[in-house]
């Protein structure tokens, strides 16, 4: 592209021209037209052949996870060594099934769909399937809130699968195993945290929808709805509400400074007060007297159990993010939801990192789901910053690097997944 800049009457070399030429790289050339090209070609006909090109890679996806989790479920713990397709799964299954044990709201789904499917683990396997594939959409939901995308596209929809992919950056030396000496936001091994990242996922878009409107006031449907998200979130697995309840509040206080109506801020806080009664009926479940579980302060340990070099381990797990946030630190105070997400990720690290439960769950790790949400959504917010149109070459070449970096991560989850499901254990190295 050549863009004239007028200099007045000034004399020009050459004689070429009264004005100074501009030359501007063939990237940043091309860059809008590349932008258009992204965001879904240039006709209706070719966004919708792109666009269902991409539903084609989601429903492979799809059934990809339905195979797992229909392996998962009917896998045998009871087997010495490595055990193929290993998970949580059969565990929850049978607290449930044969124990009665109503520990999570999941719990009520799988035991309907073991009746319902005849004693076969199928309809269970059915319904994780379709809560990844509904994330998958769901994120591309945020990919267009966050990055301000007028309209879905096949572009949208493809970001949005690979954010449902992406994992650490695996490097032998820094962690043995790729998903265990690591933190991750995509994990296919727990049923319970898959259900409570789409539950959770629905319930930031709603609170980002609702922050915008909440000072001039919301409706009753509208805080209902928000409600019931944070709940049923809530009693799926309670890690969601504690990454993100104390920075709704902060964000909540730092309005009321702002002089915001207090009645204005107590009725959109107050959503939440529901979700903190499943948290009394959680904190019951699982840390009762007679359970011998409980919480305590212990920084670092579960970071480092399987680690080999502990603070590596954690940067690779969030080096494209890290990076990003870095070289974007100037739009944090300017960007709310981006603010929020960083906020989020920060006090889910903190909680991560200093929070273990003790007695029978002590080695679980079940503070780090709440992290793992939260570094889920941060790539989402991270990978939207890195597309967005940049000038100068520095710049260029700075987004180029942060682009095969993303590569790297989307790389390691890839083979992660592909290995998941031809049968591997997610201890895998």
């Amino acid at each position: 592209m050549i863009c004239f800049e007028p200099m007045g009457e000034r004399n020009v070399d050459l004689g070429v021209h009264a004005g100074r030429i501009v030359v501007v790289s063939v990237y940043a050339g091309t860059r809008r037209n590349e932008i258009k090209f992204l965001r879904g070609g240039t006709s209706l006909k070719e966004k919708k052949v792109w666009r269902t090109a991409v539903h084609i890679f989601v429903f492979l996806y799809a059934v990809a996870c339905l195979w797992l989790f229909w392996q998962q479920s009917v896998a045998d713990l009871s087997v010495e060594g490595e055990i193929p397709y290993q998970s949580d799964l059969p565990l929850h299954i049978s607290m449930i099934v044969e124990d009665g044990w109503y520990y999570s709201f999941t719990a009520y789904a799988y035991k309907l769909l073991y009746v319902l499917c005849g004693g076969s683990t199928f309809g269970i396997a059915f319904f994780l399937a379709a809560v990844c594939t509904a994330t998958v959409y769901a994120m591309e939901s945020l990919v267009c809130r966050l990055g301000k995308y007028e309209e879905k596209s096949w572009f949208t929809l493809l970001l949005a699968l690979s954010l449902n992919l992406v994992m650490p950056v695996y490097v032998r030396a820094v962690g043995e195993y790729r998903y265990v000496s690591y933190q991750a936001g995509n994990i296919w091994h727990n049923s319970t945290y898959l259900c409570m990242r789409l539950a959770a996922l629905i319930a930031l878009l709603c609170y980002f929808r609702l922050e915008k409107k909440y000072r001039q006031g919301i409706t009753w449907r509208e805080w209902c709805a928000f409600a019931l998200l944070n709940v049923v979130c809530t009693g799926i697995k309670p890690s969601f509400l504690l990454a993100f309840s104390p920075v709704m509040g902060f964000f909540l206080l730092a309005d009321l400074f702002r002089r915001v109506p207090l009645k204005r801020i107590l009725a959109f806080g107050s959503a939440l007060l529901p979700s903190g009664l499943v948290l009394i009926w959680q904190n019951a479940v699982l840390f009762g007297e007679d359970t011998g579980n409980g919480i305590a302060f212990h920084p670092w340990y579960i970071f480092s159990r399987h680690a080999t070099v502990t603070k590596l381990a954690v940067v690779c797990s969030v080096l494209f993010c890290v990076l990003t946030v870095l070289t974007t630190l100037k739009q944090l105070p300017k960007e709310n939801e981006y603010r929020f997400i960083v906020a989020m990720s920060l006090l889910g690290f903190l909680e991560a990192l200093c929070l273990v439960e003790n007695g029978s769950r002590a080695v679980d790790g079940n503070f780090l789901w709440g992290y793992s949400f939260c570094l889920f959504v941060l790539f989402a917010v991270c990978a939207v910053k890195w597309l967005k149109p940049v000038q100068g070459r520095l710049r260029g070449i700075l987004q180029a690097g942060l682009g095969l970096i993303y590569g790297w991560h989307l790389y390691c989850g890839l083979y992660f997944f592909v290995n998941l499901t031809a049968g591997a254990t997610y201890w895998m190295k």
